[in-house]
């Protein structure tokens, strides 16, 4: 997933499929425990997606932030 999309996307999406991926990790882990999985590359790229996630998520948060400073400034 790019990061680009993932921005368009609003919080509650993306907590959606932040949960989705953790999900996805857990099982991939389990499954090369149990040596069951071939492509064990696919966690790395689940592991990177969670990554690009919360990056975006820590952005939004971030303007938000500023944002509220802006109007309480304003108000003063």
């Amino acid at each position: 997933m790019k990061i680009v999309e993932l921005r368009k996307l609003d919080i509650e999406k993306l907590n959606e499929k932040l949960v989705e991926l953790r999900n996805k990790n857990r099982e991939l882990r389990f499954s090369i425990a149990n040596n069951q999985l071939k492509n064990v590359r696919e966690l790395r790229i689940v592991k990177k997606d969670i990554a690009k996630i919360l990056t975006v998520l820590n952005e939004k948060r971030v303007v938000a932030e500023s944002k509220s400073k802006e109007t309480k400034e304003v108000k003063k």
